[in-house]
């Protein structure tokens, strides 16, 4: 069930009307039920998982927060793996076959309860789990304070960790490694484990790992409520690609009662609009030009190299942040904040305001739980570009298994150390203008605000700087210059962001070397082999980059500076748009599959 599918806007249509008129009490049951029920349409099998991590993360926070369970927390949560290992994980819901015509429901009995052994495997490691956590239980009570708090934080970390490397990364490392022993010589088999990667799973995965970190540092309570953290970690708008909500911003919406607004509702509607043009009119409509360069096996020209990475640049932003609009407007519909992932990114100046723009939650995420725990930039300048690299080829393997990745993040940290080596040179630059640059006795800053954080991901130390002037506060002739300079850098950082995104979109590395080569001694070849986008694509594209436009000119939303006609006439656009754009062969969100 997809954000851009008709069942999931009957699911949604179904789930409001119930929440409407249940009580409080009511909903959030309501929503977890939901929550499994969207996360289980992909597969059942899927949701032991999440069980799991609920119940071990859950657990662990109040572990280090008070040192005890209730005797009802641990048989809840005992009870709740084993429930989930059966349920989700032995029984084979593909048997269950759901008729709309006529209405019903049939049973393939033979197949529900297979002899599979993988199935009741999983049973049996969820009991020895159960048994073997309450034997050790008084053991872990006895430990002295501290120690006891950083034991659990180490289990839920590794938990996490564990589940989500072992599933995702397992056979990417065993793959390598054959590889680099059939390199020197030695014959080896091919082991390949057939594993199933949970959609959503990098999502929650840090969702969970922030929760008992905060608790252990005592930024946050831990949650006395097994069914709020459970919707915490789980709840559906989120669940497959983000944004990843901390536990202190979201946890205290879902504990206490929740009041819906007319203008928080249509904020949403227009949220949930706006998603599903960009993800249906532009990329759906742009990944088939996007696939037929970057899946092809022939030869290829340097436009369609060009063409196809500022396709694919603009998709995967229209993908991802589609995905977070509509996420963040179906959360507005049942009273819910989420966090703004995106903050027109492709306006960015520098490395550094991109990744301030850019998946803001994981920029956030890394920043806070492993650049800074690394030493940040307080350790010398050789320690601080060890931690921007670390971090962002991190940061790329988290995005998949695969080469192309880890490429992608050490060319995202190579241009951050860059841009901070140079950024001495640039300051002297803004000094010199500054300083030609003189009105009525003030002096004005070239960059602005933007050019604050001169680390990754915006640690809390900033240069000093006077305000940034307005244009229309400069003679007309400097304002010029201001504003030419903007234009350029914002041009020259979107072509360095398109090449990341050829890395990022390859499909090995030996197209990253091909496509590389053809930018640079292909120059000016024109013979266009591309296909052409749709209309919609051809028609949204302008659209979407006269609106972002207007929003990074004005710092502000459209409904705000512009009449109503204006906005009626932008809102009938988008529909139109969204209409030519649903004859699109719809794909999976992109970030999804992360």
């Amino acid at each position: 069930m997809s954000f851009n599918s008709a069942e999931f806007f009957v699911f949604v249509g179904i789930i409001y009307l119930l929440y409407r008129i249940i009580a409080f009490r009511g909903q959030n049951m309501m929503l977890l039920i939901a929550s499994y029920v969207f996360y289980g349409w992909w597969d059942t099998r899927l949701l032991f998982l999440i069980v799991l991590s609920t119940v071990i993360d859950f657990n662990c926070g109040l572990m280090i927060e008070s040192g005890r369970l209730t005797r009802s927390n641990r048989y809840l949560g005992s009870w709740l793996v084993i429930f989930a290992a059966l349920v989700f994980g032995t029984l084979q819901w593909n048997a269950v076959q759901i008729r709309t015509a006529p209405l019903g429901i049939s049973v393939q009995w033979g197949e529900l309860f297979p002899l599979i052994w993988t199935g009741w495997l999983i049973l049996l490691g969820a009991l020895a789990l159960i048994i073997i956590a309450n034997l050790l239980y008084n053991r872990c009570v006895a430990l002295k304070r501290e120690k006891r708090r950083q034991l659990f934080l180490w289990i839920g970390i590794c938990c996490n960790l564990g589940i989500l490397g072992f599933l995702k990364y397992c056979n990417f490392f065993l793959e390598s490694a054959i590889e680099l022993i059939r390199v020197i010589g030695m014959p080896v088999e091919l082991l390949h484990l057939s594993l199933i990667v949970p959609i959503g799973i990098s999502f929650y995965t840090f969702k969970a790992i922030s929760y008992v970190v905060d608790i252990y540092k005592g930024k946050m309570e831990a949650s006395g409520s097994l069914l709020n953290f459970a919707l915490f970690l789980g709840f559906f708008p989120t669940l497959l690609a983000g944004p990843i909500d901390r536990a202190s911003q979201l946890l205290p919406q879902l504990s206490n009662p929740r009041s819906l607004s007319l203008q928080q509702s249509s904020e949403g509607v227009f949220l949930i609009l706006f998603g599903l043009f960009k993800k249906v009119a532009i990329a759906d409509g742009a990944a088939s030009s996007v696939n037929a360069i970057y899946q092809t096996t022939g030869t290829v020209s340097w436009i369609d190299v060009v063409l196809a990475t500022f396709l694919f640049t603009i998709q995967i932003y229209c993908d991802f942040s589609g995905y977070s609009d509509a996420a963040r407007g179906v959360s507005k519909l049942f009273g819910i904040e989420l966090v703004d992932n995106f903050d027109l990114p492709y306006f960015s100046q520098t490395p550094s305001e991109f990744w301030r723009r850019w998946h803001i939650s994981l920029s956030t995420w890394l920043r806070d739980y492993l650049y800074i725990p690394l030493g940040g930039s307080r350790q010398g300048e050789r320690r601080t570009y060890q931690n921007l690299m670390v971090t962002m080829v991190l940061g790329g393997l988290w995005h998949g298994a695969a080469w192309n990745f880890i490429l992608w993040g050490f060319y995202q940290g190579a241009i951050l150390c860059l841009y901070r080596a140079l950024t001495p040179k640039i300051d002297k630059v803004k000094l010199f203008l500054s300083q030609s640059i003189e009105l009525n006795g003030t002096k004005f800053i070239w960059g602005g605000k933007q050019d604050s954080f001169l680390t990754f991901g915006h640690e809390k130390h900033k240069i000093p700087q006077s305000p940034t002037p307005t244009l229309t506060s400069l003679p007309s002739y400097y304002s010029g210059i201001v504003l030419l300079g903007r234009i350029a850098a914002i041009l020259l950082f979107f072509i360095i962001t398109c090449y990341g995104w050829l890395l990022f979109g390859a499909i090995s590395l030996a197209q990253v070397i091909t496509f590389t080569k053809i930018l640079f001694t292909d120059f000016g070849n024109f013979a266009l082999s591309i296909p052409k986008p749709p209309l919609a694509v051809i028609l949204g594209i302008p659209l979407l980059i006269g609106y972002e436009f207007l929003k990074y000119a004005v710092k502000s939303n459209l409904s705000r500076h512009f009449p109503p006609p204006v906005r009626a006439a932008f809102y009938a656009a988008l529909i139109f748009i969204l209409l030519m754009g649903t004859s699109n062969a719809p794909t999976q969100f992109i970030y999804s599959q992360f």
